[in-house]
């Protein structure tokens, strides 16, 4: 073995140390190239979506994969389901994507033998999975015609404002929504269910997009139900004077460049990752903004797709997810006893119920659907 390829072996050990498998999924016929990421299955098999973006090389690839899937374990923990934490990308433009190339990435899945469940994520779509479903059964998320959930963004929508309820309650003692101003960054399918809700329940809003026809919509619903939302664009949103900050597009918002221009009391939302890194819980303690961790509050679309797997049950859905606003505020207390960061409350939370939970004798439930089982 040469001194190149022994130190490049090294150095992915080194990055996948926390993991349990890395796949490295390879087929020149479709062009797939992707990875798929295991983190932990103490509590069950691993779940997480399947993203596709061009990315520049195959280690931002694999250092996206690596983060996004220890994400879930904690995200799967703090949900109270018993799956643990993977995910998957495909490294291409989501443009070209093809049947028989999430074809060949279902067969990939498969080869786990049911090690990990996949569906939908950015660049994605649930349409993409019924492909995936012809090579494997290891697929959720996918629509409602083929035995799916349906829209996963109405119980991640519900679990923000469970969210914004908590903290609420936690600043200003009440959880009502009404008389604060909310900054919402993103009116996608989550972004807007959160901004309507918003609204029907009395708040004041200022919204970012750049999907002129959601402004224009969310614009609309304001004047029916006698609601205030003023437009802003792009990063002026960090500037506004709001209560809360609610970004539900991208990650790595909260970063140097904004959190001198944050004039919020909290922030709490869906998108994935706020925070460039954890340093930022502390600066945003220090500033006396309080954070909702991500991974607590966006956990209901997680919550349908795990249900998914026990036959679709909306009620039960969301059910659970009232379960983020107790979790939350459990997180907040330990924060606040303890005089730690948020973000260290929520992920010693998660670290010691996996702990607690690993002791027991799991007997798994989630059995893989029989190939017969065709969803058409």
């Amino acid at each position: 073995m040469s001194a190149v390829l022994s130190e490049w072996k090294t150095d992915l050990f080194t990055q996948m140390k926390e993991h349990e498998q890395v796949v490295f999924c390879n087929d020149e016929k479709t062009g797939l190239q992707a990875i798929i990421a295991i983190h932990n299955t103490t509590l069950g098999p691993a779940l997480g979506g399947c993203r596709m973006q061009p990315y520049p090389t195959m280690e931002a690839a694999l250092v996206d994969v690596l983060r996004l899937s220890k994400g879930m374990t904690y995200k799967c923990i703090a949900a109270d389901v018993d799956f643990g934490g993977g995910k998957a990308v495909i490294i291409g433009d989501p443009r070209h994507k093809t049947p028989e190339l999430f074809r060949a990435f279902g067969q990939f899945v498969e080869s786990l033998n049911g090690r990990f469940y996949t569906g939908t994520d950015m660049g994605t779509t649930p349409d993409d999975f019924v492909h995936a479903m012809k090579e494997t059964n290891c697929i959720v998320g996918v629509p409602e015609a083929y035995g799916g959930s349906g829209d996963s963004s109405v119980p991640t929508a519900l679990g923000v404002i469970y969210g914004l309820q908590a903290t609420s309650h936690v600043l200003w003692g009440s959880d009502e929504l009404s008389g604060k101003t909310y900054a919402i960054q993103g009116l996608g399918k989550v972004g807007y269910k959160v901004a309507e809700q918003l609204l029907d329940q009395g708040a004041d809003l200022y919204v970012c997009d750049i999907n002129v026809s959601a402004v224009e919509a969310i614009v609309a619903h304001a004047k029916k139900v006698g609601g205030s939302v003023k437009v802003v664009k792009g990063a002026d949103i960090y500037r506004v004077e709001a209560d809360v900050f609610v970004p539900c597009a991208f990650g790595n918002v909260v970063n140097d460049d904004t959190m001198e221009q944050l004039k919020v009391k909290a922030i709490v939302g869906s998108a994935n990752n706020q925070l460039l890194d954890g340093s930022y819980g502390k600066q945003l303690r220090d500033k006396g903004i309080l954070y909702a961790p991500d991974y607590i509050v966006n956990a209901g679309g997680l919550i349908q797709v795990a249900d998914e797997l026990y036959g679709p049950n909306k009620a039960r859905v969301l059910n659970k997810t009232k379960a983020i606003y107790t979790t939350l505020l459990e997180i907040y207390r330990q924060a606040e006893n303890e005089q730690i960061t948020t973000v260290e409350a929520a992920n010693r939370f998660c670290e010691q119920r996996l702990e607690m939970r690993s002791r027991r004798n799991h007997f798994f439930t989630h059995k893989k659907r029989p190939k017969w089982d065709v969803r058409w």
